[in-house]
């Protein structure tokens, strides 16, 4: 077929994938281990692109993370490059890419701005969604990759489709309210930086529980009506999610009871990330090529 996906795609599509969810990782362990003004910008420090003997562990972690930036960006544009001959059958796939090597590029500007603002807190927090966006838009890509091109109609109810977006609205709520919770709580990235965005953290943490449990009961939801209506097409993924979400709330109710130990807030960043990518596919799967067989419409 003219638009088939070169199989150096799909593995570099997962590749880019895999890449832009370890680099939230590794940036939440620049910030909870207090490294985010471990090197200077745009150099390491004002000689060396590299961290020196002179420099903490600091400048290692903040450089690892620049580091895999770079990996990030390669896979990027070699996805790009690879897709060159079918930029006009799969527009889909040709925008996606074009978005995630533009917010590599993106996140690139932002990190030395952060650094050139000593970590404020409104910064870091656009950093980590943006990438929160680009884990979404690979997963995606994964997604859209292995599904023919042309027209697509609805492979649930209506009803259901609306409910699931629903419940990924309340995904977004969830992890905003997270991230400004984060943003007034004790890990700014550097023991020298005080600047906060000015919320009472305390508080926060109830008000991201509320859409946090929404999330979870409308996720049960959308589950119990995949699996009554047989709905095949999301019932994977709802599972999928609903399980990501047990653990995560697991998680996120020991670091709130337990001081926020650096390890279970970074854990609950990447199961975030995971979290976006989960949904994404779940709502994708809402809609099926045309004239396909599987799952039930009405």
């Amino acid at each position: 077929m003219p638009d088939r996906i070169d199989g150096r795609v799909r593995i570099l599509a997962w590749v880019s994938f895999v890449l832009e969810v370890a680099i939230v990782g590794t940036g939440g362990a620049v910030r909870l281990t207090d490294s985010g003004l471990g090197c200077e910008w745009p150099l390491c420090t004002p000689d060396s692109l590299f961290p020196t003997r002179q420099q903490s562990y600091h400048s290692l972690i903040e450089f690892g993370n620049r580091g895999l930036s770079f990996f990030v960006g390669l896979a990027a544009v070699l996805v790009l490059v690879l897709l060159i001959r079918l930029r006009t059958q799969r527009k889909d796939l040709w925008t996606m890419a074009w978005i995630v090597f533009g917010g590599v590029l993106l996140q690139g500007v932002v990190g030395g701005i952060l650094v050139i603002f000593r970590l404020h807190p409104n910064m870091v927090a656009f950093h980590y969604l943006v990438s929160l966006v680009l884990v979404a838009v690979s997963a995606a890509f994964l997604v859209r990759m292995d599904r023919p091109r042309g027209a697509r109609e609805r492979a649930v109810p209506k009803a259901v489709a609306i409910l699931t977006r629903i419940t990924s609205f309340a995904l977004a709520l969830t992890v905003l309210f997270g991230v400004l919770t984060t943003g007034a709580g004790p890990h700014s990235g550097d023991p020298a930086v005080t600047l906060r965005n000015g919320f009472d953290a305390t508080v926060l943490e109830h008000v991201h529980s509320w859409p946090a449990y929404t999330l979870f009961a409308l996720t049960l939801a959308v589950l119990v009506i995949a699996i009554v209506r047989r709905l095949t097409s999301i019932r994977g993924w709802a599972t999928a999610l609903l399980a990501a979400e047990l653990v995560q709330i697991g998680v996120g109710l020991y670091q709130a009871r337990n001081a926020l130990p650096p390890l279970a807030v970074g854990v609950h960043m990447v199961l975030a990330a995971i979290l976006v990518a989960i949904c994404t596919a779940l709502v994708l799967n809402l809609k099926r090529p045309a004239g396909a067989k599987t799952g039930v419409a009405a």
